[in-house]
């Protein structure tokens, strides 16, 4: 539940840029990494405009930002299309109030009424199994892009008969 806040979430905007930087950057420590991801997802193929989600308080200022965008699993000769969440922010202000759940549940909702059958994500193992996401080896997916434990490694199934396995490729716009 969201604290006594009163919020508003909707696609990001081309004049959301600035504010979606600044917030990725003061919710990271002042680094500038995923702020610069997100400019380079953005600009990339796999960027769906109504899946880079903003936050906004009643005064429509930002809070908030998510960033569903596309990837691809390989199974030998196939490719099917998949969506990864990252990267994800609050502003340090307005963290731990429940924004960060709202855009992920948004997201999520938009991803499946948009036909997406996957949502994967690296992220904390404690977070992310309350909207659904769990290790995404057991269900015969991999990732080799990243060394990262199991538990952290993540998917959010969507679509239960959808028959896909296979290395989950993130595009190259999560590495320039």
């Amino acid at each position: 539940m969201i604290n006594d806040t009163k919020i508003n979430i909707r696609a990001e905007q081309p004049t959301d840029a600035e504010s979606v930087f600044r917030i990725h950057y003061e919710a990271f420590g002042e680094r500038e990494e995923e702020s610069k991801m997100a400019e380079r997802v953005r600009t990339s193929e796999g960027y769906i405009p109504e899946l880079s989600l903003i936050a906004t308080e009643g005064d429509g200022s930002l809070i908030g930002h998510a960033l569903f965008s596309k990837a691809e699993v390989v199974d030998e000769d196939l490719r099917y299309e998949v969506i990864v969440l990252a990267p994800i922010a609050v502003k340090p202000s307005h963290q731990k109030q429940g924004i960060g759940g709202a855009l992920i549940r948004e997201g999520l909702r938009l991803a499946a009424k948009h036909g997406n059958s996957h949502v994967f994500l690296i992220g904390h193992p404690s977070y992310y199994p309350k909207f659904g996401f769990e290790p995404a080896r057991p269900h015969g997916f991999d990732l080799k892009q990243f060394e990262v434990p199991n538990e952290v490694f993540m998917v959010n199934i969507l679509c239960q008969n959808s028959g896909i396995k296979g290395e989950l490729r993130y595009p190259q716009a999560f590495f320039d």
